[in-house]
């Protein structure tokens, strides 16, 4: 998979902020395995995968404050997700190049040559700097604890798989992590294709925006799950187009069915 750059890591380690900023600040396709959870989650129900079934039939409590560790990392579906998250990106177009993040990224990709080391790198959120993320988004007791689990397993497969990392303590900005992750996959990204139009990369940006509303919809789509998409109030990329702009619109789920997403006086020209 020549045209895709993979940023793995921990829940936690920014990465999701950071691949979108250099999906927009050089006009790539993003795939956010986050926006694909649900999704993921039908598939694996569909092949009768018992921890799936397991995490649908208990209750918050029970996912979050009764289950052990080992459940709790076993019904994250983090294994099983990794392999969907290839078949994903696999599908998409070769062009442009496709910037993939999430915590399912599997340095394995790297033994088994789907991912080259050029192209790839794993963000490692210290504990301390992890902790600080989560709190930060309102993360509750039982998601920190699998969120950690599932930080101390992917330093382990990084190591196990001799694959690219970066720590991440908190000692640089964002715009200096972004930075120092641009500098890592740069001569992919310089090599290209990257959308050259704003035509083009605003289709980008809306299929990003039409990602994380779906995942809210899937959400409510679930048969424990209460209240209704429509009202969900969250944070879109601005669509104008930019390569400058890193501006966010929050908007509810039925206000960016509208669209498009636009920041105060930023046009779709």
């Amino acid at each position: 998979m020549e045209h895709v750059l993979w940023i793995g890591g921990a829940p936690g380690s920014g990465k999701t902020t950071i691949a979108t900023r250099l999906a927009r600040r050089h006009g790539l396709r993003l795939y956010s395995a986050d926006t694909r959870t649900w999704v993921h989650r039908d598939r694996a129900l569909a092949t009768g995968n018992a921890a799936a079934r397991r995490w649908e039939a208990i209750t918050p409590a029970e996912r979050w404050e009764l289950s052990t560790p080992a459940q709790m990392l076993e019904m994250s579906l983090h294994r099983e997700r990794g392999a969907m998250v290839i078949d994903d990106v696999g599908a998409l177009p070769q062009s442009p190049l496709v910037v993939a993040e999430g915590s399912p990224l599997s340095a394995s990709m790297i033994s088994a040559g789907i991912a080259e080391p050029a192209r790839a790198v794993w963000l490692l959120p210290t504990p301390q700097f992890q902790r600080r993320h989560l709190d930060a988004r309102g993360t509750n007791e039982g998601q920190a604890r699998l969120y950690q689990l599932l930080r101390e397993a992917i330093e382990r497969d990084t190591s196990d798989h001799h694959a690219p990392t970066l720590v991440v303590d908190g000692s640089c900005g964002l715009t200096e992590t972004v930075d120092a992750v641009e500098e890592l996959l740069g001569d992919t990204i310089r090599t290209g294709p990257c959308a050259e139009t704003r035509g083009e990369r605003q289709v980008l940006l809306r299929e990003i925006n039409e990602h994380i509303a779906a995942q809210v919809r899937g959400y409510y789509s679930r048969p424990w799950a209460t209240g209704t998409a429509d009202s969900v109030r969250r944070s879109f990329v601005c669509e104008c187009g930019d390569l400058g702009c890193d501006a966010d619109v929050v908007l509810s789920v039925r206000e960016f069915s509208d669209g498009p997403a636009l920041a105060r006086n930023h046009y779709a020209r």
